[in-house]
C-alpha cells in the first residue's frame, strides 16, 4: 500500500491544495506618480474613445436621473451623488478592462467589458457588498446630518448651491464634509487597487483590499495627491450638472488601472 501511494501521479493531488494567487507585493512610487496615471488614462481615452465615452455617458445619465428623481429632496440627491466616490471603483470596472486590453495589444471592444465581472464574480461580488454597505451607511449618516444641522428651509436647486457657496450653513458644511471624509477614506483605502487586482490575477477580495490598504500606507504622499485628483475631477463633473462626468470618469477609470500597474509588482516571471 505504501508503495502504491509513493507511485501515485502528482496530478492526483487534491485541488484544495492549490494555494491560489500569491499575496500581491506593493511598491513605492514617486509622489508625482498620480499625474502620470492621469496622463496615461487620457491616452487610453484617446485610443478607445467610443467604449470609454459610453461609460462616461452612463455616469452622466445616472447623475442626471438621480437629480431629476430627487429634485425636491436635495438631502437625498447630495447623499446619492456623493456616493459616486464610494461606488465609483465598482462602476468603472469596464474602463479597467479597456485599459487592460489595450495594454495587452487587444482591440478596444465594448461588448467584452460589459460582463468582465464574470471573470472573478464571487470575489468581485464580495467587494461590491462591502462598498454597498459603506454606501448605505453613508447615505443614512448623510440624512442624519441634514436633519440635525441644516437650519434653512430647502430652496430650489440653484438656491441650495448658492447657500453652500455663501457659507450660510457653515456648521452643516463642516459636519457634512467631515463625516463624508471618513466614509470616503474607508472606501478609497479599500479600493485603490482592489478591482484591477481581482480582474487581472483572479485575486481574492480580502487579499485585494489588504493590498489596497498597504498601497495607501506605503505611499501616503502619492495617495493623497491621487485622492485630490479623483475628487477634483469628480467635482468638475458635478459642477457642470454631471455633463463633465462624460470625460472625467473615463479618465479616472483608466488612470486607476495604471495606478494598479505602478503600485503592485507583477507576479514572478511576468512584466
Amino acid at each position: 500500500m505504501a508503495q502504491q501511494n509513493e507511485n501515485r501521479p502528482a496530478s492526483h493531488k487534491p485541488a484544495d491544495d492549490d494555494p491560489g494567487p500569491p499575496f500581491p507585493r506593493v511598491r513605492e512610487v514617486p509622489a508625482a506618480a498620480p499625474l502620470r496615471w492621469i496622463g496615461r488614462g487620457l491616452g487610453d481615452l484617446r485610443a478607445c474613445p467610443i467604449p470609454s465615452l459610453f461609460y462616461g455617458f452612463c455616469f452622466t445619465g445616472m447623475g442626471l436621473l438621480l437629480t431629476i428623481i430627487f429634485r425636491h429632496a436635495y438631502e437625498y440627491t447630495a447623499a446619492l451623488t456623493s456616493g459616486f466616490l464610494i461606488l465609483g471603483p465598482f462602476l468603472a470596472m469596464g474602463l479597467y478592462e479597456l485599459s487592460r486590453r489595450r495594454e495587452r495589444g487587444e482591440s478596444c471592444t465594448l461588448v467584452p467589458t460589459l460582463t468582465v465581472w464574470r471573470r472573478n464574480a464571487g470575489n468581485i461580488g464580495v467587494f461590491a457588498v462591502v462598498l454597498g454597505v459603506v454606501f448605505l451607511v453613508w447615505a443614512r449618516a448623510s440624512l442624519v446630518v441634514f436633519a440635525l444641522f441644516y437650519t434653512e428651509e430647502m430652496p430650489s436647486l440653484s438656491g441650495f448651491v448658492g447657500q453652500m457657496l455663501r457659507l450660510e450653513n457653515l456648521e452643516f458644511i463642516a459636519v457634512y464634509f467631515g463625516v463624508g471624509l471618513i466614509f470616503a477614506f474607508v472606501a478609497f483605502a479599500a479600493s485603490v487597487v482592489s478591482i484591477p487586482l481581482m480582474l487581472d490575477r483572479n485575486q481574492d477580495a480580502v487579499s485585494a483590499m489588504l493590498a489596497s490598504f498597504g498601497a495607501l500606507l506605503r505611499n501616503p504622499a502619492p495617495m493623497l495627491l491621487w485622492a485630490v485628483l479623483i475628487v477634483s475631477l469628480t467635482l468638475i463633473g458635478f459642477l457642470t450638472f454631471h455633463v463633465g462626468l462624460v470625460l472625467t470618469m473615463p479618465i479616472v477609470g483608466h488612470a486607476t488601472w495604471h495606478a494598479y500597474r505602478d503600485l503592485v509588482e507583477p507576479p514572478a516571471g511576468k512584466t
